[in-house]
């Protein structure tokens, strides 16, 4: 294994002052077993830790860096915006911009409201369709993760689909009681849902493209009959394109499946990897928000210049297509690659891919649910982890997580990963 002395002394240090060592669960380790590598910098499809070790990098910073780490068209924005000033409380330019930017990029998007995060992006959409509808219930699927605000933190009871039950400690019964989770890909739960609870619906909200328990794709029709089931009943259809957006299609998943939702969050892409989130859709919705409507939301960080000058210049080099073509062949050359190789070893998976993001399960199949995903063999899976880290390759450090696909990943890079794939297995 690599040396990770400073790595290891740094966690121990980091543990007595922030919860875990981490200011994010994931990046802890803990499902792994191993301690967390410290990251010193990056450089294309390259990250180097404290001790010096360099990786090839599939993390990508959760998924943002399309164009991998430091790219320099992104620094020259971000250091031409510092000499401007870091953040105003005032509407600038640069927002418009990326207003702009987004509204003709994304089809379902005629107004946008700039946030920081995923999170607060999802939150408010919520508070958004609850807002516009007048109804409180919002549906939601188990394994898709929209951010840590309380109401979403809920997972199937053990009694009716339709109870939930906190997925978080000080998450009250009560702020859940009104998320109805259900299994992904299962139409037939959310027919029943909608019959069920036809008036008290405000909106369905979910990743269209599932990342957040590994690679989920929608199965043939689900996303259209979830637009017409939304649209029968009076609810709004909310598409959490956070991993998504911009980076299976320059026009989200909405685009690249023909299914558009009435409200898209938007994160990671459009900041250029700086904090930011965005939520939008048709006018007539949008202008319910403060100050045009009654439904409060606010930020002083929102539109940061930073931010925006960083996504701006990252969505402006996106609009072209072209990159899009060099991640898809570099993508499902690692996706054939590995699968060939398990295959060949007698090695039970299932690989999951949509354009840059892919998942390798340690399972059979199917895997078309979140239930099914947690069928897999995590032991399996960390020795995989551990043995492609030696080897230099870092991925996600857990079973059900994305590896993401930037265009600086380099041919080499993609042999030098399948070698990996080979030893480790």
């Amino acid at each position: 294994m690599p040396g990770a002395k400073i790595s290891e002394l740094l966690y121990q240090q980091a543990r007595q002052v922030i919860p875990g060592g981490v200011n994010s669960p994931v990046r802890a380790f803990k499902a792994v077993g191993l301690p967390p590598r410290f990251i010193r910098s990056g450089k294309g499809s390259r990250i180097v830790d404290e001790d010096g070790n360099e990786y090839i990098d599939y993390v990508g910073s959760w998924g943002p860096l399309i164009l991998g780490h430091a790219h320099p068209r992104v620094l020259e924005a971000l250091e031409e915006a510092m000499k401007r000033g870091t953040s105003f409380g005032a509407p600038t330019r640069g927002e418009l911009e990326m207003a702009q930017t987004i509204t003709e990029m994304v089809p379902s998007i005629e107004m946008v409201r700039l946030v920081n995060s995923g999170t607060e992006a999802v939150m408010s959409a919520i508070r958004l369709a609850r807002g516009y509808t007048g109804r409180n219930k919002i549906i939601k699927f188990s394994g898709c993760y929209h951010g840590h605000s309380d109401g979403l933190l809920a997972s199937a009871g053990s009694g009716a689909a339709t109870f939930s039950v906190p997925d978080s400690m000080g998450v009250p019964e009560t702020v859940v009681g009104e998320t109805i989770v259900l299994q992904y890909n299962k139409l037939d739960q959310v027919a029943a849902c909608f019959n069920e609870h036809a008036d008290s619906v405000a909106a369905v909200v979910l990743e269209p493209v599932a990342g957040n328990m590994g690679v989920v794709p929608p199965q043939q029709g689900f996303l259209a009959v979830l637009r017409d089931l939304c649209a029968k009943h009076a609810a709004l259809l909310i598409f959490d394109e956070v991993i998504t957006g911009f980076r299976v299609a320059p026009g989200g998943a909405q685009e690249l499946y023909g299914v558009i939702p009435d409200l898209t969050c938007l994160g990671k892409v459009i900041g250029g990897g700086l904090p930011v989130g965005a939520f939008g859709g048709p006018r007539s919705i949008m202008e319910s928000l403060a100050p045009e409507g009654g439904v409060y939301q606010a930020g002083t960080l929102s539109g940061n210049p930073l931010a925006v000058a960083a996504g701006l210049t990252m969505l402006r080099l996106l609009r072209t297509g072209e990159v899009y073509r060099e991640l898809e062949s570099r993508s499902a050359k690692l996706a054939k690659g590995v699968k060939d190789i398990l295959a060949g070893k007698g090695i039970p998976h299932t690989l999951r891919r949509v354009g840059s993001m892919m998942s390798l399960f340690f399972n059979p199949g199917p895997v078309t649910c979140y239930e099914e995903v947690l069928t897999s063999d995590r032991g399996a899976f960390v020795k995989f982890f551990s043995r492609m880290l030696d080897q230099g390759i870092y991925l996600a450090p857990s079973a059900f997580e994305a590896w993401f696909v930037s265009a600086a990943h380099s041919e080499e890079d993609i042999e030098r990963t399948l070698a990996a794939v080979e030893q480790s297995v």
